[in-house]
Parts: structure tokens; C-alpha cells; sequence
């Protein structure tokens, strides 16, 4: 029994021996891979590269906006009385002065008579009483009448006047409310919802409007823009340019449309440090929508000529702002630059670089001064259109981290 216990202890001893063997071997072929991926000393890094060159970067700003109609119009009675004829659709377009509804005119004609006779009786009492005036101005030159006969009807003749100016004035009035038993349209655009049924009764002080009336043709989209970037348009008006303004949808990737900028407030929101503009457009396809939520793009101006290079290329750390040029003989050198404006994908340079230089924009988290980099094959073009590298080797493509532009 005893030398069974001693064999049985001598195989897991041996059983213990075998595996760690086999773990130490497997785990030696793990690391090679790995370690063979990395670029040893002296070994040309694979990167990828960009040609700076000759370009022009668009000077946009970046907001949110809301469609807003230019005119909202409620539509209501301006008259007492029951609505008797509705002729429009909801949703429909209307044009100015069209027919939207007809409030019973039959109270306001009778009215309208009634002014007209009243009219009539007092320009045939002022017309008996010039003819007295007449015939008495005659007596009192024969001496026939006494003064005072002829100034009393002189005095009769001017109330009878002053009577058909108050006649004609309820005449106009009544006038007046006929034509609005006529309900029309007070602007071009698109109706809403029906507030008010045929048959309801309608007065001046209703708080429901018969509809809703909004100018969809052309429409507007206010947004608000930094304080910090209205100089440069408030200077751009001052030029006399017309600026151009793109609505992109929610999602930022279909364009609504485009239009040119109207207006700016006249003061900055001082708890939000923004201010309000205006943009006008078309809106003739109608994609624009009131009170829709847009991203908006203003292109405030168009650097020309400027020497770009795409926005993977900076770099920033203890140098400064910098990328990383390719040299003649395939090392890189740190080289510091200043720069200009940027669109978002491209930059432009004002220091530090000329057109042509290489520029490494993948690969440079395995990058030093003086390293040597693998060009590119040929054929292969980057974001700034000249021929660069392919993606970089199996090991990443981290990049130190950039601050937006």
C-alpha cells in the first residue's frame, strides 16, 4: 500500500512537469508575434502621408436655428354675426384677397339702407333750406325782412350741412361692415386647422380664430451665433456682401435648403453671450417646415490661396503646434507652424510650411524626430488630393490627441 501511495505521488509529479512545460513553450510563441510587429532600431516606420498644397478654406460658422414664418396671421371675424359660408380647405395655399369666409350680411345691408335714406332726407332738408337762404338775402336787400330772419336761416343751412357730413360718415361705416362679411385671405400662405365651424356665431373679440394663416414662401430661420464671430459679419454687411446660409436637417446629412442672410439683432443676449440672425430663403419646394429644428452653416468668407494641409496632420504637445515633415532622405523633423482657418477637414497654414512638403497623418504616435518612415505606394491619394500612404501597419493608428479647430 505504502508503494502505491509513492507511485502515484511520483506520476502527479511528473503529470505537473509535463504541463508546465507545455504552458512556458505556448506562451513563448504568443509573445513572438508582437514583439516581431514592432519596428526595431533603425527600421522604416510605415506611415501615412500628405502633400500640402495650394487651396481654399471656406470661413463658416456653425449653428443651431428654427424655421420661422416671416408673417403668422390669426384669421378672425371683424364683425358680429353667424358664419354662414366657409370656401376654404385646411392645409391648402391661398393667395391674398381670396374668399375664406362670409359672416351673414343681411343685419349690416338693412343697416347700410337705413344710413343711405337718412342720408337722402337731410340733403333734401339742406336743399329747401339754401333755397330760403336764397329768397330771404333777396328780402333783406329790398329791406323786406328783418337781418335776423336771414342769419337764423343761414345758421339752419349749416346744420343741415354738418348733418350730411355725420350721414355720410354712418353710410361709410355700413359700407365698411358688409365688405367684412367677407372674410379674404390678408396674405399669401397656407391655412392651418379650422378653428370655427360653419354656423357657430362670430364677434370682434373671439379668442379662437376662424384659422391660422402662416407665410411659408418665402420663410426664415433664425439662430444665434457667438458673440466672438459677429464683428466679422456685421463687417462683411458693412461690404455689402450677400452671405450665403445653408439648412441642413436634423441628422446633418440633407440639405433643406440655401439662402442668404437677412439681418442680425440689434442687441446680444447678455445671459447667453450669443446674438440672433436672420436668414431668408426661397423655400419653393417647401422642405423648410415653421418652427422646424436646423443646422445652419454661414459662410462668412473664402480663404484663397492658402496653403492647406488636412486637420490628422497637427499635432500639438511640447513644441507647440507642429506636424511632422518628411524629409528628403525619408526621416521627419518636428516642425512648428502657425495656423489659419479650417473647414473641418482641411487647415490652413500660415507658418511653418510651403507647398509640396510631406506630412505625416497616420502613424505619428510611433514617430520621433529623426525617424525614418516607409513611403507610401504608388497611386495612393489622401484628403488633401496629392498621393499619400496607405492606412498604417496592424498596431493601431492612434494619434496624440487635437483640439478642434
Amino acid at each position: 500500500m505504502k508503494r502505491l501511495r509513492t507511485l502515484i505521488g511520483i506520476g502527479l509529479g511528473l503529470a505537473v512537469v509535463a504541463v508546465g512545460g507545455w504552458y512556458v513553450s505556448q506562451n513563448g510563441k504568443s509573445v513572438a508575434p508582437r514583439q516581431a510587429g514592432r519596428p526595431g532600431a533603425g527600421m522604416a516606420v510605415p506611415v501615412g502621408l500628405a502633400v500640402a498644397a495650394k487651396g481654399s478654406i471656406p470661413v463658416v460658422i456653425r449653428a443651431l436655428g428654427t424655421v420661422t414664418p416671416l408673417a403668422t396671421v390669426n384669421v378672425r371675424s371683424q364683425i358680429s354675426g353667424q358664419l354662414v359660408e366657409v370656401h376654404f380647405k385646411e392645409g391648402q395655399m391661398v393667395k391674398a384677397g381670396d374668399l375664406l369666409a362670409v359672416v351673414d350680411p343681411r343685419p349690416y345691408d338693412v343697416a347700410l339702407q337705413q344710413a343711405i335714406g337718412q342720408r337722402q332726407r337731410d340733403e333734401a332738408l339742406l336743399k329747401n333750406a339754401q333755397t330760403d337762404l336764397e329768397r330771404y338775402r333777396k328780402l333783406v336787400a329790398q329791406d323786406s325782412i328783418a337781418r335776423q330772419q336771414l342769419d337764423t336761416q343761414a345758421a339752419l343751412v349749416r346744420q343741415y350741412e354738418a348733418a350730411l357730413i355725420i350721414d355720410q360718415a354712418l353710410v361709410d361705416a355700413a359700407q365698411l361692415n358688409v365688405t367684412y362679411t367677407r372674410i379674404v385671405a390678408p396674405l399669401t400662405g397656407r391655412i392651418g386647422l379650422r378653428g370655427v365651424d360653419k354656423g357657430n356665431y362670430v364677434t370682434m373679440g373671439d379668442a379662437t380664430s376662424i384659422c391660422v394663416i402662416i407665410q411659408i414662401q418665402p420663410i426664415s430661420v433664425v439662430f444665434t451665433i457667438p458673440e466672438d464671430a459677429l464683428p466679422a459679419v456685421r463687417q462683411r454687411l458693412r461690404d455689402g456682401a450677400s452671405l450665403e446660409v445653408r439648412a441642413l436637417d436634423r441628422a446633418q446629412k440633407v440639405e433643406l435648403g440655401v439662402g442668404k442672410l437677412d439681418t442680425t439683432d440689434n442687441q446680444i443676449d447678455a445671459s447667453t453671450g450669443t446674438v440672433k440672425l436672420r436668414a431668408i430663403f426661397d423655400n419653393t419646394d417647401e422642405s423648410l417646415f415653421p418652427n422646424q429644428f436646423v443646422n445652419v452653416r454661414l459662410l462668412v468668407d473664402t480663404v484663397k490661396d492658402a496653403t492647406v494641409v488636412p486637420v490628422a496632420a497637427i499635432l500639438r504637445g511640447p513644441p507647440g503646434t507642429f506636424v511632422y515633415r518628411v524629409k528628403a532622405d525619408d526621416t521627419v523633423e518636428i516642425r512648428v507652424v502657425e495656423l489659419g482657418e479650417t473647414d473641418g477637414e482641411q487647415v490652413a497654414v500660415t507658418k511653418g510650411l510651403q507647398v509640396g512638403d510631406q506630412v505625416v497623418v497616420d502613424g505619428t504616435d510611433r514617430l520621433r524626430e529623426g525617424a525614418k518612415v516607409r513611403k507610401p505606394s504608388a497611386g495612393s491619394r489622401g484628403s488633401s488630393g496629392a498621393p499619400v500612404a496607405a492606412a498604417p501597419p496592424a498596431g493601431g493608428t492612434g494619434r496624440p490627441a487635437r483640439s478642434n479647430q
